[in-house]
């Protein structure tokens, strides 16, 4: 770097050539750098100088680059360019205080919303977006700095993933269906009752058959039955008495709580997976992000030892 030094002293010369050699023009240049035609002459010749060829043939009213100038101002225009960009990058970290978060439906609403006056009282100067989807975001390409996704980590290599809540779940009712209908007691005295199907349209789900699968049971198919493929609805129907449904616990434990659903059945299923909050490998996460990703793992943490 001392070599180059001694080569070009001047950075500012390096801007005013790239804006000569791109406008061909040396006023032009002075119009978009603020300054006047005689700095910008003087700052190329002063450059021409240091490396000792000429760089502009100067013609009457008008300059063109020479070879020599050519190339050197490809290679000048590249550089800046990064230069640039990764100035603006670090800016726009430095002040960036959205933070975007991938999330389904089913947590944006069931676990993300309940908690936001308390992440708005714990990380004021962060504005937080939830974007939901049907499917897994790619982080990537959106790009998005965190997500959440349930399953098995070892099948995302591209990113981090720290627990938020395993999966673990029970059949639920609302306190009306059971009043009307009776409660319950054994997975196979479910099977009398009408159940409500939740069917993905992209990720996969457990469903009826495996839950009373893992009890040891085989669910007959049935010709009627009430499915629908988005969780908000599914629970939305449970609370109006419409049936029973599987109720993932992390999603379900404040309906539980405040007794407006309620287990039954007598079964829990423990799949042995669990949700993640995931962020990409491929890049740091800003400070904010970090914060973020930090509550949430928080968030989590208290849920399940609470």
């Amino acid at each position: 770097m001392q070599t180059l030094r001694r080569l070009l002293p001047s950075a500012s010369s390096l801007v005013v050539f790239e804006a000569a050699g791109r406008h061909q023009n040396f006023t032009r240049a002075a119009n978009e750098l603020g300054m006047t035609q005689a700095a910008v002459s003087y700052a190329v010749r002063g450059l021409e100088d240091q490396l000792g060829v000429p760089l502009f043939h100067r013609v009457h009213r008008a300059v063109e680059l020479t070879e020599a100038g050519e190339k050197f101002h490809a290679d000048v225009s590249i550089g800046l360019a990064r230069i640039q960009k990764s100035a603006e990058d670090i800016r726009a970290k430095g002040r960036e205080s959205n933070v975007t978060l991938a999330a389904s439906t089913a947590f944006a609403s069931m676990w993300m919303l309940p908690r936001l006056t308390r992440l708005r009282q714990d990380l004021p100067e962060i504005d937080l977006r939830i974007q939901t989807s049907v499917r897994d975001l790619d982080l990537d390409e959106e790009p998005i700095p965190l997500g959440v996704r349930g399953g098995d980590p070892a099948n995302w290599p591209q990113y981090h993933a720290a627990l938020l809540a395993p999966e673990v779940i029970s059949a639920v009712a609302s306190p009306a269906f059971i009043e009307a209908n009776g409660m319950p007691q054994s997975p196979d005295e479910l099977m009398r009752y009408r159940l409500i199907h939740l069917e993905e349209p992209v990720r996969q789900a457990c469903d009826w058959p495996e839950w009373f699968a893992s009890a040891g049971l085989t669910y007959p198919a049935q010709s009627r039955r009430l499915a629908i493929n988005d969780y908000v609805l599914v629970v939305q129907a449970v609370l109006a008495g419409d049936g029973i449904a599987l109720g993932w616990q992390h999603l379900t434990e404040r309906q539980v709580g405040s007794g407006a659903l309620v287990p039954v059945g007598g079964h829990v299923l423990d799949t042995g997976l669990a949700f993640y909050v995931v962020w990409p490998r491929s890049r740091e996460l800003t400070m904010q992000a970090r914060r973020v990703r930090d509550w949430l793992l928080e968030e989590g943490r208290k849920t399940r030892e609470g």
